[in-house]
C-alpha cells in the first residue's frame, strides 16, 4: 500500500514539473534540417505557423537573440523537422526539445502528394493542429509572477497591444514591428524564420543600433512617425531606406 501511494506521489510531482511546448514564448530553428537536402519551404512554413500561435522565432545563432533569450536560454525551445518518408508517403516529424536536448513533443504529419516539395508541405501542415498557443506565463514562478510592478504589468501590456498592431512598409516588403523588451525590437517578414533588422537602444532617444539579417551594422531612428535604417552599400556611403507605418 505504501509503494503504491508513493507511486503515486512520485507520478504526481512529476507531471506537475512537465514542460510543454506551450509553457515557451521563443522558439529557435536551425538553419538547415538536417535530413532533407534542401528546404522545401518547410522553414518559412513552420515560422508562419508558430508566429500565428504568438510563438516569438528566433535563429540558431545565439547572438541575434533577444537579450530576455540570451539571459536564459533555457526558455528557448529547439525545433527541428525531420524527414520519415517511407516508400509510398512523404512524412515529418515535428520535435521541440529543450536546452538539455530533452524532447518536449513530437507531432507526426503525412502525406499522399508523391510530388517532394508539395508532399512535404503538405505533411507539416497536418501537425499544426497538434501545436498549441504559447502561453509563456507558466515559465514565471509564482513568487516572481506576484511581485510584478503595475509598472511593469502596464508596460507588457502596452507591448503585447504594439506588437499585434504596429507594421510598417518600404513599398517592396512588409515588415511587423515586435518589441521583444523595453530596450530592443525587431522588424520581422512573415516570409523569414529571422529578423530583417534588430533594433538596440543607444543613449540618445529614437535612435538605435542596428544589426541587418545579413550581418551588417548600422543606424536606425524614428522619423514622422516611421522607420528609417541607413542601409550600407558597396561605395561605403549609406542609402536611407523609409519604412512607413501601414
Amino acid at each position: 500500500m505504501k509503494k503504491t501511494a508513493l507511486f503515486i506521489l512520485t507520478l504526481s510531482s512529476l507531471t506537475a514539473f512537465a514542460q510543454s511546448v506551450s509553457d515557451y514564448k521563443y522558439i529557435s530553428l536551425p538553419t538547415k534540417f538536417e535530413t532533407f537536402k534542401e528546404d522545401f519551404g518547410l522553414a518559412e512554413l513552420l515560422t508562419k505557423t508558430l508566429r500565428s500561435k504568438n510563438y516569438i522565432v528566433v535563429p540558431s545563432d545565439k547572438l541575434q537573440w533577444p537579450s530576455e533569450a540570451k539571459d536564459n536560454p533555457c526558455n528557448v525551445l529547439m525545433a527541428d523537422i525531420i524527414n520519415d518518408s517511407g516508400f509510398l508517403r512523404n512524412k515529418v516529424l515535428v520535435k521541440f526539445k529543450d536546452c538539455n536536448d530533452k524532447e518536449i513533443q513530437s507531432i507526426k504529419g503525412a502525406s499522399n502528394i508523391k510530388e517532394y516539395k508539395e508532399g512535404y508541405q503538405d505533411a507539416l501542415k497536418q501537425t499544426y493542429v497538434s501545436i498549441s498557443p504559447s502561453k509563456p506565463s507558466n515559465q514565471i514562478p509564482v513568487k516572481a509572477a506576484t511581485t510584478i510592478s503595475a509598472t511593469e504589468e502596464a508596460s507588457t501590456n502596452s507591448i503585447s497591444a504594439e506588437n499585434s498592431a504596429l507594421k510598417f512598409s518600404n513599398g517592396k516588403m512588409d515588415l511587423q514591428k515586435i518589441q521583444v523588451d523595453k530596450n530592443q525590437f525587431i522588424l520581422v517578414s512573415s516570409n523569414s524564420s529571422s529578423p530583417f533588422a534588430t533594433f538596440k537602444n543607444t543613449t540618445k532617444n529614437d535612435v538605435f543600433r542596428v544589426k541587418l539579417q545579413n550581418g551588417e551594422s548600422t543606424l536606425g531612428y524614428f522619423e514622422n512617425g516611421n522607420i528609417v535604417i541607413e542601409i550600407p552599400q558597396s561605395d561605403g556611403e549609406y542609402a536611407k531606406e523609409v519604412f512607413s507605418k501601414k
